[in-house]
């Protein structure tokens, strides 16, 4: 199944028209800009899509039919758009989960500061602003300058703060992470990073992305009481305190009383993890490939938003899983020999082994922040994943 697209269009408060329905080469519901520029050829002017209002059919965040709310950046020329009907409340209600760069007023708001903020830096920009992604965990747009491309990402209120995470580790290594042009409160602004996201890399990439993040891991877990005030909390006895949480809230009504029993005893394991010596420090969150780059030399890590203070074994499960196998086994034996060369006598296999079922609950966690911090129509991105991953946990702790 493709992804077909309606497009809802206002600008300012007035409700214009509908454009649509129409195809896009794109399945992901997230990336807009196929979106965008069908509806920009068709109004001719300036568009940005604000957020997702509907899918029929689809699932798991691509295909099926998507309508969208697209706001028009000028007024377009009459009779562009289809006088079709739609519920003015699904556009103009007030909603308190809405993301402000889902909102015309806050996307206009986040576009002007970036375009202020790079003018402000001798990098004013030099053409059209392009949107790349938007959905209820960030919105992507890029900014071309003189001095190459910029990217504004704009982040929700539950994702950490980016700018100081990456200033962390490229303290300690400067390549590791993207450069921040300028940031404020959930945006920043980020060079542009040529090559090619990391899907295929090689034995070589893959092992200078593990290697160099737990190098500097280790350094920060020396800094970790400084920097657990501007981190979320994720340190053994909390992830097993929010698990149980989840377990007496809405994930847990959607299990049967066995499975909530099981995954209650299996949260008591997380102590297990502090014999394996490794130290808490600032986890990734999402450390696959996909969210590094490179363009054949040493990959740079991206997409900090699930940034955590916590036990780093999450993030040498998270890059074996999201390779083939042979190449993820690699992957866990560069991770574990990597963190005994730092933390000499620590047990990174026993910490994978004991780890592989809790990722799953911390998974579960994360999801429900998702669905507690959004607006009803962008849940569908992620309904029904808790509950899903206490269950991976569950099989995996059974296998």
């Amino acid at each position: 199944m493709d992804r077909t697209v309606t497009a809802w269009v206002t600008s300012g408060d007035d409700y214009l028209g509908v454009v649509g329905p129409f195809a896009v080469d794109v399945a992901w519901w997230s990336e807009v800009e196929p979106v965008v520029t069908h509806v920009r050829g068709v109004l001719g002017v300036e568009v940005a899509v604000l957020r997702l209002l509907r899918v029929d059919g689809g699932g798991g965040g691509r295909d099926g039919h998507v309508t969208y709310h697209v706001e028009a950046l000028q007024r377009p020329a009459p009779g562009l758009l289809e006088p079709v009907p739609v519920d003015g409340s699904a556009l103009t209600g007030q909603e308190e989960l809405r993301s402000p760069w889902a909102r015309a007023l806050g996307l206009r708001e986040a576009l002007g500061w970036a375009s202020d903020t790079l003018a402000a830096a001798g990098r004013p920009v030099t053409g059209p602003i392009r949107q790349r992604k938007t959905w209820n965990l960030a919105g992507l747009f890029r900014l071309p300058t003189d001095q190459g491309q910029v990217w504004l990402k704009t982040t929700p209120h539950f994702a950490a703060d980016e700018a100081m995470v990456i200033g962390a580790f490229s303290r300690l290594d400067p390549g590791l992470a993207p450069g921040v042009v300028a940031s404020g409160p959930n945006r920043l602004l980020l060079e542009h990073l040529p090559g090619q996201d990391c899907w295929d890399a090689p034995a070589p990439i893959i092992s200078s992305a593990v290697t160099r993040l737990v190098a500097a891991q280790a350094a920060l877990a020396r800094q970790a009481d400084g920097l657990a005030p501007r981190l979320r909390d994720l340190r053994g006895p909390v992830i097993a305190d929010r698990v149980l949480d989840l377990l007496d809230g809405a994930a847990g009504r959607e299990l049967t009383g066995e499975e909530v029993a099981a995954a209650r005893r299996l949260a008591g394991r997380w102590p297990l993890l502090e014999g394996c010596g490794l130290p808490d420090t600032v986890v990734h969150g999402d450390f696959h490939p996909g969210n590094w780059r490179s363009d054949g030399g040493p990959p740079v890590v991206l997409d900090f938003a699930d940034a955590h203070l916590g036990n780093p074994v999450l993030d040498g499960l998270r890059v074996r899983d999201f390779l083939p196998a042979a190449e993820g086994a690699r992957a866990a034996k560069a991770w574990a020999e990597a963190w005994r060369s730092h933390v000499p006598g620590c047990e990174p296999e026993s910490a994978l082994s004991i780890a592989e079922p809790l990722a799953h609950l911390a998974y579960a966690v994360r999801y429900q922040e998702f669905l507690d911090g959004i607006e009803p129509s962008e849940r569908i991105y992620h309904r029904g994943d808790p509950a899903a991953a206490i269950r991976a946990a569950l099989r995996c702790a059974a296998g």
